[in-house]
This record gives C-alpha cells, sequence and structure tokens, in this order.
C-alpha cells in the first residue's frame, strides 16, 4: 500500500487490513472498464468494537434496441 499506512492515518495496525483491501478495490474499480461502486459501512458491537463492511461491485452497461420501439420495427394496422 503506498502512501496511506497505519503511521500517518492515526489509527492501530489493527486497520491495515481494511486500509490495504479499500486501496485495492479503488484500484481495480479505477482500472475496470465498466461503472462500479464502492461503499463502506459501521456497526457498533459489543465489546467496544466496530463491525466494517467493504461493499465493492463492478458494473457492465449495454444499450440494446428494443424490436418496436422505432419507426422502422413497428407494427402496422390496416383496418
Amino acid at each position: 500500500m503506498t502512501g496511506v499506512t497505519t503511521a500517518t492515518s492515526g489509527l492501530s495496525a489493527d486497520h491495515e487490513p481494511v486500509l490495504v483491501q479499500i486501496i485495492d478495490l479503488y484500484r481495480d474499480l479505477f482500472l475496470h472498464n465498466g461503472y462500479g461502486a464502492l461503499r463502506v459501512e459501521m456497526r457498533f458491537l459489543k465489546r467496544g468494537q466496530k463491525e466494517i463492511f467493504v461493499i465493492c461491485g463492478k458494473e457492465y452497461r449495454f444499450v440494446v434496441d428494443y424490436p418496436g420501439e422505432r419507426g422502422t420495427d413497428k407494427e402496422v394496422r390496416t383496418t
């Protein structure tokens, strides 16, 4: 991990794997040839702990024509 360490972030060494994972996922999404989302959630646990969720997903976006919606594909009715 470059630039961000627990020493420079003011956090204990317990946070190192979390920060490494977030940086790796950010890099992966940035280099992904599509859309993506990265979300971090935290909740309090008993005994003075927090549970940290790192949620990441890639998205691919495609646009396709829908038959019947363009002028050439419309069904012509005659009476």
